[in-house]
């Protein structure tokens, strides 16, 4: 068995060996080359000691050598079992003068002792398969050696490998200490910020090398950061992650209106940093327990994260939204805080400001929240549901993130299908007036919520649905026109339409009659007639008797109307009476 300490300023090494008549320990002290007992013990000492046990005797071999002056110093004795010391030899010889004391006795225990020894190990090689070279000229002799010399040429390879293994524990530490001064001088010089006045700014550059040094070491390292490095590089992320934001490019246009595919018009000049500060604490986030992360990612640094995705910068939202999930993924204890942080964002802009940037990138990581869901689905989501995502229908920048908000409304109906009747008012109750483009995406989107709908609430939801369509493809915007009629076409649709044929139909014909006669739109004129070629077929009797009341409430509204005209000509004609009347009673007086 072989163990090493090391104390401060030492190393030790220890080699025991016990077998079943003797025991063997050897005890090597090397101190390093700045501690402050190198002037007493010089290089160190060596120390062994073997103890044999026969029938009726004891045999104990002490040797003690300072690797300094190279004196070796032997101590021999035996007991018997009586306790009593029979003979006590000793002997003391120096490497530089080989001079030698009491040598017969101690020669021939060593002799013994070593060849006993090379013949275990050999024994022991066999057994444990290891490959023995078969060449005659480099297979090793049997040790014909009797003397003490093959003795001293065994020590020196001893302390050959001591000093190998001192010194790559050295070296190691050493070269440990060299990486986390180097980590520690990169964080340090990554620390400041700078204006950005000049892209090619030298000392910006040299923090973009830097920053991409960092990253490789935080990748390619296999052992966990200490708190010594760990500290200070969250501190540096803090120091450059959380800003003040620049003022909106132009404060009087919503930015949600901005189309999504328009480039970025002035792209920030330090995204080439930022790119690589988010890229690094998402490898921490990844690679880093978060048990140790916990110390450094608290509720405001979330706060101050959750804060940037105001940032106009689509590529710095991008990478925010992977990071927050990702903390979101790992950091269980901090799942309802960031719900929670998110809902107060999505509430301050759907009923105040109605200004923000990132609520698509919120949205997206709800949706895959969402996605996790169990079924039935928790009080708190079905209340999010009800007072978070449905009033976000009713906000003018709907377009720049209406696609997420789609998605984790459908997750909902998806997981409880009874919830599409909540969701189905609640987007009529927001349906927009004057904004077109708002209308098409609603009448998509329940379209989508339709397929997943419970059919027990078919009927509820028919006539409410086939109205609000009906004044869509009234529009007088033939893209909205055009949208409302090809809702047609989804068999779903009709399937819910035709649960309250007798309430629906009324208030679909006429929609169909208006277009036909007062629509300016060809494309939509002819649209028209397929939708109503395909109700005729489905009920025939029905939309014949709806034609048969549209046309008895047409001519009712006609005798109405001619009626009321008559009124007027005969008040217009009692009036001219009455005037021609009064005018024969006045007198003209010319002066």
């Amino acid at each position: 068995m072989l163990l090493n300490w090391q104390p401060k300023g030492c190393f030790f090494i220890f080699y025991f060996h016990f077998r079943r008549s003797s025991l063997y320990l050897h005890v090597i002290l090397h101190p390093n080359w700045n501690n402050g007992l190198g002037f007493i013990l010089a290089d160190g000492f060596s120390l062994f000691l073997h103890v044999s046990f026969a029938e009726d005797k004891i045999k104990i071999f002490l040797g003690w050598r300072d690797l300094y002056s190279n004196f070796f110093f032997f101590f021999f004795f035996q007991l018997s079992k009586a306790s009593q010391l029979e003979d006590i030899e000793w002997s003391g010889l120096t490497t530089s003068n080989k001079k030698r004391y009491n040598q017969t006795v101690l020669n021939e225990y060593v002799k013994e002792w070593l060849i006993e020894g090379h013949q275990r190990k050999r024994l022991r090689e066999r057994k444990m398969g290891a490959q023995i070279n078969t060449n005659p000229k480099s297979s090793p002799k049997v040790i014909k050696c009797t003397s003490l010399q093959y003795l001293f040429d065994l020590e020196s390879k001893n302390n050959n490998i001591v000093n190998k293994i001192a010194s790559i524990n050295i070296g190691s530490q050493s070269s440990v200490n060299s990486e986390t001064e180097e980590i520690l001088s990169i964080i340090s010089y990554c620390s400041s910020d700078f204006t950005f006045s000049d892209l090619f700014e030298s000392p910006a550059q040299g923090k973009r090398l830097n920053l991409i040094r960092l990253l490789h070491i935080i990748k390619s390292s296999k052992n966990s950061l200490n708190d010594q490095i760990l500290a200070p590089l969250m501190s540096m992320l803090s120091v450059n992650l959380f800003r003040p934001l620049p003022p909106p490019s132009n404060p009087s246009v919503n930015s949600d209106l901005v189309d999504e595919e328009d480039p970025i018009s002035t792209p920030s000049p330090m995204w080439s940093h930022l790119q690589l500060i988010y890229d690094i604490l998402l490898r921490l986030v990844i690679n880093i327990e978060p048990r140790i992360l916990r110390e450094y990612i608290d509720y405001p640094f979330l706060q101050n994260l959750l804060t940037l995705f105001q940032s106009e910068d689509p590529r710095e939202r991008e990478s925010l939204k992977n990071v927050y999930h990702r903390i979101y993924t790992r950091f269980t204890s901090y799942r309802f805080f960031m719900r929670k942080s998110m809902n107060d964002v999505f509430l301050h802009y759907a009923f105040d400001t109605e200004r923000h940037s990132g609520i698509g990138e919120l949205l997206e990581i709800w949706g895959s929240i969402i996605n996790g869901f169990t079924v039935p689905l928790k009080e708190e989501h079905r209340l999010f549901l009800m007072r978070v995502l449905i009033p976000l229908h009713k906000t003018k920048g709907l377009q720049a993130y209406h696609r997420q908000l789609a998605y984790c409304v459908s997750q909902f109906v998806q997981k409880e299908p009874v919830l599409g009747g909540v969701v189905v008012r609640g987007i009529l109750k927001y349906w927009p007036i004057t904004n077109c483009q708002k209308e098409v995406l609603l009448i998509t989107e329940l379209e989508e919520l339709v397929e997943n709908v419970d059919p027990d609430q078919y009927r509820k939801l028919a006539l409410p649905l086939c109205t609000q369509i009906t004044r869509c493809l009234n529009s007088w915007n033939s893209q909205v026109a055009e949208r409302a009629l090809y809702i047609w076409n989804n068999e779903q649709f009709v399937k819910m339409a035709s649960t309250a044929l007798e309430q629906v139909f009324p208030v679909v014909v006429e929609g169909m009659e208006k277009n036909l006669r007062w629509h300016w739109s060809k494309s939509v004129l002819q649209l028209t007639e397929n939708v109503k070629t395909m109700l005729e077929e489905l009920d025939p009797i029905l939309y014949a008797k709806c034609m048969e009341e549209i046309e008895h409430r047409e001519s009712v509204s006609h005798q109405a109307e001619t009626k009321r005209q008559e009124i007027w000509d005969r008040i217009e004609m009692a009036a001219a009476q009455s005037k021609t009347l009064h005018s024969s009673h006045y007198i003209c007086v010319s002066h």
